[in-house]
């Protein structure tokens, strides 16, 4: 059995995927209490705290890393270096983990923002460090939507495998397009939710920007899938009615105007339809409207993904 650790690991969606491929989880790590806390509710343990302060030497022997870092520029100007220039980031700590256990591959998920950010320079310093501590490694930006999830969420997937294995390329770990699983209308509970219904100046800035929507044809209607309306306080509300959602991000737990609205029903998206949207089973528990919540499942990862993605690599490393 393979073994993985888990590190900013959130509520546990890599987790998911890699248990769903039979192998085990040997440690997780994670700085927030709440999520944390909901990890402990579907995985009974509670994550390491702070992994800055873990001794890597601590952390079990392991054959993939998982790893949703968070992205933070370097402090180089305008050129990609190596392993200790990435010292006070969050990476930093990722890399110092990989050069200490050498297990045998990793994942890393990130926003795609990471692709352009700091012009390039902060995506060449981690490719770089990778490369330097021996892995080959290859990169992709997926979006869900194309992968058999109904949500528009682009994200940077990075797979690195020791060089000691044979050569790595994209066709090897990245899955190709599918077509949808299920639409938004599939996701959506028709019954009324009061607890998450919208305000009634929430609902006149919708009523009014679907109108001018209209007049200039920029919203059609698809096999009668519900209409979704993103930022619906802004003079910057969009819609969907395409059966795909807004991408979920962790602004969801800034505020309940930052949730995705489900113009029909006059309410926003449960976070049990979030959790859908993200590919996570009926089974996962966390609490209902409630903002931590919401920031929790924004700041995720897709499920379905990751496990593509991880099935693919245990082939690989096998």
């Amino acid at each position: 059995m393979y073994k993985f650790i888990d590190l900013f690991c959130g509520i546990g969606g890599f987790r998911i995927a890699f248990e769903n491929l039979g192998c085990k989880c040997v440690f997780s790590s994670d700085i927030d209490v709440y999520a944390r806390e909901t990890y402990n509710d579907n995985f009974g343990e509670y994550p390491a705290g702070d992994i800055i302060k873990v001794d890597a030497e601590t952390i079990p022997n392991h054959d993939i890393l998982c790893a949703g870092f968070p992205c933070q520029p370097f402090s180089i100007a305008g050129k990609r270096m190596g392993f200790e220039d990435a010292r006070g980031t969050l990476f930093f700590e990722v890399a110092r983990i990989l050069k200490a256990k050498r297990p045998k591959a990793f994942i890393l998920e990130n926003v795609a923002g990471l692709v352009s950010h700091d012009n390039g320079n902060t995506l060449g310093t981690i490719i770089n460090i990778l490369n330097e501590l021996d892995y080959k490694v290859v990169w992709k930006l997926l979006n869900a939507k194309n992968y058999g999830i109904p949500q528009n969420r682009n994200r940077w997937y990075c797979v690195g495998v020791d060089k000691n294995h044979k050569e790595l390329n994209l066709d090897d770990v990245f899955p190709g397009i599918c077509e949808l699983r299920y639409t938004l209308k599939d996701v959506i509970d028709c019954e009324y939710k009061e607890d998450y219904q919208i305000s009634q100046i929430a609902r006149n800035n919708i009523e009014k920007h679907i109108g001018l929507y209209l007049e200039k044809n920029q919203l059609t209607f698809i096999d009668e899938e519900p209409i979704i309306a993103n930022n619906i306080r802004s003079s910057k509300v969009s819609f969907s009615s395409s059966g795909i959602s807004p991408c979920l991000t962790a602004k969801m737990g800034t505020g309940g105007n930052n949730v995705p609205v489900i113009v029909d029903l006059n309410r926003k998206l449960t976070t049990e339809e979030c959790l859908k949207l993200m590919g996570f089973p009926d089974t996962f528990k966390i609490k209902p409207n409630y903002s931590q919540s919401y920031k929790q499942i924004g700041n995720s990862v897709v499920v379905p993904i990751v496990e593509s993605i991880g099935g693919r690599l245990l082939k690989l490393i096998n």
